[in-house]
């Protein structure tokens, strides 16, 4: 009965290989693509959330919650704005690879609301950067916990409203 039995199992198995039905694409086998990036319209203030990004530095540090955007290319999308301790502003809208631990400059704030599309807007590296990178702590601590990326913008924004998705993040 056991040969049997193992017989009838073996039988699909080998209809499907004479058939060449063992061509699986798995997920992970696919060439990763980008989607075109929309830029957001320009952040407004009751839509900015801060962020630490470490006790070394005087700037301030936001995101503003209305543009950010898990797509289904895994890229995490973002505006942030830093407010410098001497005044300036600077505003960026950016996306974040949590698989590749990398980012890009999609394109920069200017002063009218208007965005200018970044000249070299290449994927970059994140783990190696200073403590004082804003990147590292949103890669770390908001966008891609444990090298995860946040599965939508609600885990993203309740990730930046707790400090962090770690509970001992560093304040």
């Amino acid at each position: 009965m056991k040969n049997l039995l193992a017989l009838l199992l073996m039988l699909p198995l080998t209809a499907y290989a004479e058939w060449g039905q063992f061509d699986f694409e798995f997920e992970a086998d696919k060439p990763w693509v980008e989607l075109a990036a929309q830029l957001p319209p320009p952040p407004k203030a009751e839509n900015l959330i801060e962020f630490n990004v470490s006790s070394a530095t005087r700037n301030r540090h936001f995101i503003d919650v209305a543009s950010i955007s898990v797509g289904e290319d895994k890229v995490v999308r973002y505006t942030v704005v830093i407010d410098a301790a001497g005044g300036a502003r600077n505003v960026s809208f950016e996306g974040m690879r949590c698989a590749t631990a990398e980012r890009r400059l999609y394109a920069y704030g200017q002063s009218d609301g208007a965005w200018a599309k970044a000249r070299n807007a290449n994927w970059e590296g994140i783990k190696q950067r200073s403590l004082l990178s804003y990147h590292k702590a949103l890669y770390e601590y908001h966008f891609c916990p444990d090298g995860i990326n946040v599965r939508d913008v609600k885990d993203a924004v309740r990730n930046l409203r707790q400090g962090g998705a770690d509970s001992a993040f560093p304040g």
